[in-house]
């Protein structure tokens, strides 16, 4: 495992291993995150291994904004409201996948996707524009906010953004819609009380 700061010269080297199917682990507005080009399916599989995690559930993908993440998923007018008021920020939205896309990912349900209120993963989303985000975590296990727990939990990552430790709110919460209406998967630091005041 390389570890780096989230300066210009780690970012280079995030970039580095990201282009070559590599495994990011770096910090996040809610927990340590693990992260790779989520169009390359061997460095998912790697991803799917180190959490010890079915590969029937598809991973979260973070975006550098609201108009990169619709170039592969579809919005219906509540997500727009919702992405327009809480990104970037601490709400997963779960929508249709397009279907252009649906064949690169191997998926052609639902992504959850989020823009992340965190300067040092928006600086590398700057660049690659998206990347799985999950938590770095074993399946089961506690989601990481500490550096120091990581380097000692998931040691074949390939590359730590070291951000320390994480003060967070909490997780991020989870919508989904169906029919249309909206449905609460978990409820995170944003309350679903918030999330109705501007629909």
């Amino acid at each position: 495992m390389e570890i780096v700061s989230c300066d210009e010269k780690g970012i280079e080297k995030i970039l580095e291993v990201y282009e070559n199917g590599g495994v990011i682990a770096f910090p996040t507005d809610t927990v340590y995150g693990l992260g790779c080009n989520p169009f390359n399916s061997n460095s998912t599989s790697r991803i799917f291994e180190l959490k010890n995690r079915d590969g029937g559930k598809k991973f979260p993908i973070l975006g550098i904004s609201k108009n990169e993440l619709e170039k592969i998923v579809e919005f219906n007018s509540n997500a727009e409201k919702i992405a327009e008021n809480f990104w970037p920020g601490q709400v997963t939205l779960l929508l249709p996948i397009r279907k252009e896309i649906a064949s690169k990912i191997e998926n052609n349900g639902k992504l959850a996707v989020r823009v992340p209120g965190n300067e040092c993963i928006l600086s590398i989303l700057k660049h690659c524009r998206l990347i799985v985000g999950t938590s770095a975590n074993i399946s089961g296990e506690k989601s990481i906010l500490d550096s120091t727990e990581l380097k000692i939990k998931l040691t074949n990552v390939d590359v730590l953004v070291d951000g320390g430790k994480i003060v967070s709110s909490g997780e991020s919460t989870i919508i989904d819609f169906v029919d249309g209406e909206l449905k609460m998967i978990r409820e995170g630091s944003v309350s679903k009380e918030n999330i109705e005041k501007i629909l």
